[in-house]
């Protein structure tokens, strides 16, 4: 009696017929459904919505609780709403929609998919690091060990306390020789300080500082800031006057600066995309966006949600970018490394 022998070839050759004959089947419904270009209509529009928010941030008012910079905190969230929409369009096998969701899809990956490459580079002359140390972290001692312990040549504080600011002493002294304290913001350095003074930000009281740093690759001028805190209410939305009048102002003393390398490390509130810092942003280059790997999102620390942290150069090359771990605050520390321009 004959004996029938399958053989593991013919066994994959015919499950993948099967799930070329499925995915024909599949395709061939879809072309004989008509009504395929006229379901998934109100997904498709969403997808068109979500594409021209995304495209267009920069033209939503303010004049409304501050509805444009909210928008643009947050605005790399908005990518989550993809994955939906595109199960939508499946599930109604609706080719309009299917269509619709590319629109989001590639205006999301145009502002933001360079930042899911890794761009960290070699080298360097110069390491940094800006961190909000929270003005209620109850173990200043364990943060200062842990900024010791990162071993980058300048760092910057803010959110310092009259009673934490010698505990950040103590603890850095040995790490950093030199440092200085203007108001509530501070500045920690393994090279020499000088020219050092308060930049008003036109608050009443001191949040911002500018030092020069002697580095081994030639002077480099050091901003510290911490702009005012925003706020979202009910009543009022998105609360940034204040902030945005900082901004302005600090955009004002970079533009002044005489010295033609310039850092800027702080906390400033807001993301490269809000345009309440165009001051800044306009005339200095991210590191995050330049050098490293993925959103670097620093707050808050329990679960990053933005990159209110930041570190900004003009005439520096940025090399590397990065967060590091918590410390006892409410914000990451975010560290880079970069090389001095004709160093």
């Amino acid at each position: 009696m004959a004996q029938a022998y399958v053989t593991e070839s013919d066994s994959d050759g015919a499950g993948t017929g099967r799930q070329g004959s499925r995915l024909r089947r599949l395709l061939n419904g879809w072309r004989r459904d008509r009504r395929i270009w006229r379901r998934g209509i109100l997904t498709a529009l969403v997808a068109v919505v979500l594409a021209l928010v995304m495209a267009l941030h920069a033209h939503i008012p303010n004049r409304y609780g501050n509805l444009g910079s909210l928008t643009e905190t947050f605005l790399p969230w908005l990518g989550l709403l993809v994955p939906p929409l595109l199960l939508l369009a499946l599930l109604r096998r609706s080719a309009t929609a299917l269509i619709a969701v590319v629109l989001p899809t590639a205006v999301w990956l145009n502002m933001f998919g360079g930042l899911l490459t890794d761009k960290s580079g070699t080298g360097g002359d110069l390491t940094v690091m800006t961190h909000n140390v929270n003005a209620d972290n109850t173990d200043p001692s364990g943060t200062a060990r842990a900024v010791a312990a990162s071993g980058v040549d300048v760092v910057a504080l803010e959110e310092l306390t009259e009673t934490a600011v010698p505990v950040y002493e103590k603890g850095l002294a040995s790490a950093y020789p030199y440092h200085e304290v203007v108001g509530t913001v501070g500045l920690w350095s393994k090279y020499p300080l000088s020219g050092t003074e308060a930049v008003d930000i036109r608050l009443g009281w001191k949040r911002a500082m500018r030092s020069t740093v002697a580095a081994p690759g030639g002077d480099v001028a050091v901003y510290v800031a911490h702009l005012p805190s925003v706020r979202v209410k009910l009543e009022a939305g998105f609360t940034a006057r204040q902030r945005d009048k900082s901004a302005g102002a600090l955009g004002e003393a970079i533009a002044d600066e005489p010295i033609e390398r310039v850092v800027l490390l702080g906390d400033l509130n807001g993301t490269m995309n809000d345009r309440a810092l165009n001051d800044v942003t306009a005339q200095m280059r991210s590191t995050q966006g330049a050098a490293g790997s993925g959103m670097g999102f620093s707050w808050p620390a329990s679960f990053p949600m933005a990159r209110i942290d930041q570190i900004m150069v003009r005439g520096v090359e940025p090399v590397d970018s990065w967060t590091l771990p918590e410390t006892g605050s409410d914000h990451l520390p975010v560290a880079a490394r970069v090389r001095l321009a004709g160093s």
